[in-house]
């Protein structure tokens, strides 16, 4: 789809029982789905969802919340369908969708989108995604199923054409950081890193 051929009247908002599911499902089914952020400032601002890593809750070793709820980590122990900002290495903004239900402590990271509309600069890696749609820490909490910032229900990717990897940078995680817990779109070209090619088909 090209950018012109996006038609902002048609990118309505994925409910909120979509992201109250296992946060596996929700980050495979968030593939081809559209980030949407209709800004009066600067005009709307589309990308396509191509990369997603799922953080399965506080028993997940390389998950935020394994560390408890915290006030960092306390969006993630909230409503589905909501956003959790957090800041890294001190200069980078990452955007999570809370998933599963109230109290489990699960989100999914997107990692990469293939800009749509209104997106300069790079999308491939979390950072620059954010970077390229202005999110920052003023999002934290924002309700994604409703308002400027949404997750709208897109085009969803066949099977065949999805690929899982373990989660980059979780070395740290002991085993969780080899869980096949990465979802990408395998032919995308904005993808932030490209795995080996012995790949789990999703």
């Amino acid at each position: 789809m090209t950018p012109s051929a996006v038609a902002m009247d048609g990118l309505d908002a994925l409910p909120r029982d979509f992201h109250a599911r296992a946060t596996e499902r929700v980050a495979r089914d968030l593939l081809g789905r559209y980030l949407v952020l209709r800004n009066p400032m600067d005009g709307p601002k589309v990308g396509r969802i191509v990369e997603t890593e799922a953080y399965v809750g506080p028993h997940d070793l390389a998950s935020h919340s394994s560390h408890g709820r915290t006030t960092r980590t306390a969006p993630m122990f909230e409503e589905p369908g909501h956003a959790y900002l957090y800041f890294i290495y001190g200069m980078h903004w990452c955007i999570n969708v809370v998933t599963e239900n109230v109290g489990q402590g699960c989100a999914v990271l997107l990692r990469a989108v293939e800009p749509k509309l209104g997106l300069a600069g790079t999308t491939n890696g979390p950072g620059k995604l954010c970077r390229a749609f202005g999110i920052d820490g003023r999002w934290n909490r924002a309700d994604l199923t409703e308002g400027a910032l949404t997750i709208s229900a897109g085009q969803p990717v066949a099977d065949d054409a999805v690929s899982v990897s373990p989660r980059i940078g979780v070395g740290y995680a002991g085993t969780w950081a080899e869980e096949p817990l990465r979802f990408l779109v395998t032919s995308s070209l904005c993808l932030s890193r490209y795995p080996p090619r012995a790949m789990l088909r999703a």
